[in-house]
């Protein structure tokens, strides 16, 4: 399955555990009045509008190149990602915290529904649960296609659905355990102030999250370079091909998911013709697309390696050992 199907499936998985939950632990929240359970139901409505944006993130990204657009709407992906966090942030974290004070500083008058929140949350449990699982084995099979540790994987995807949705509802999986937590020492303990613990609880968690999703997103908007590892495979096969005398320069750019653009400044050999760097180009172009099926585009420019100016600008982007 490819990738962006795997996202889509991955997405919609998550999408209908959320509506689910969210109905699920309104109604026993409303029920009991606990706070924590009404905090989770703020939760999961969140997730459910974040999964919407993901969804539509994955939809809008793949559309084709325009006039408009020549490299294409990939970065879609990581702007409707980056609204997503910001979503949590607001209607997860935000209320979350708001039900906690309100819960510590106005206890509910009744508990007498305690019961209906432990099934309500035992069944948000399963649902969240299995979203988890369907995340988390995205999230494994795309870290064995790229060679990548799971942890890795999280942490430098270039594709934020599968990352958004596993972090979510690993979320959302520990924001059941504190309401549990929360709701069973209010029940032992007659105290309020356990049940608001764990709502706000859950809004720190949910600000932490939506924070370290934002960061990401950022980072793919502004314009990450591709996978290390990549760069210098890229590297070093250019620096083997005949013509090419010397690699002066070297830049990548995410442009969306599995799409990488190449811009590779080279020193020819000084003895071929202009025909010849054509073809030298071409030939080139066509290596690169064969060893990655991630390059989406490559600009080759045949520049002196003794041009003063040029050496600066790489000298300040990566430092002498590259520059040199």
């Amino acid at each position: 399955m490819a990738d962006k199907q795997r996202s889509a499936v991955t997405v919609v998985v998550a999408l209908g555990a959320n509506v689910g939950v969210a109905v699920l632990k309104l109604i026993a929240g409303l029920l009991s009045g606990s706070g924590a359970l009404l905090s989770e139901a703020a939760h999961s409505v969140g997730d459910t509008s974040t999964q919407i944006l993901l969804l539509t993130a994955v939809r809008r990204s793949e559309r084709p190149a325009d006039a408009e657009h020549p490299f294409g709407y990939g970065k879609e992906r990581y702007f409707w990602s980056l609204l997503a966090a910001f979503g949590i942030l607001v209607s997860g974290a935000a209320f979350s915290v708001y039900q906690g004070v309100h819960t510590i500083t106005t206890p509910p008058e009744s508990d007498s529904y305690a019961w209906v929140n432990y099934v309500v949350l035992g069944i948000a449990l399963v649902l969240e649960g299995t979203s988890l699982l369907q995340a988390t084995r995205q999230v494994r099979t795309e870290a064995e296609e790229h060679e990548h540790s799971v942890a890795a994987q999280l942490r430098g995807s270039d594709d934020p659905t599968p990352r958004a949705v596993f972090t979510e509802d690993l979320t959302a999986v520990i924001g059941i355990f504190l309401a549990a937590l929360g709701v069973g020492l209010h029940q032992l303990t007659g105290s309020a102030v356990w049940d608001g613990a764990a709502s706000l609880a859950i809004g720190v968690l949910l600000a932490v999250v939506a924070v370290l999703l934002g960061r990401a997103c950022r980072g793919l908007l502004i314009g990450r370079q591709a996978d290390p590892r990549l760069v210098r495979a890229i590297w070093e096969w250019l620096e083997e091909q005949p013509e090419v005398d010397d690699l002066v320069d070297l830049q990548t750019m995410l442009t969306g998911t599995d799409r990488v653009l190449v811009c590779a400044r080279v020193d020819f050999v000084d003895s071929y013709t202009a025909g010849d760097l054509e073809k030298a180009c071409m030939r080139i172009e066509g290596g690169l697309r064969e060893r990655c099926r991630d390059i989406d585009e490559v600009f080759v420019q045949p520049v002196p390696r003794s041009d003063p100016q040029l050496r600066e600008r790489v000298l300040r982007r990566y430092g002498r050992i590259l520059a040199d």
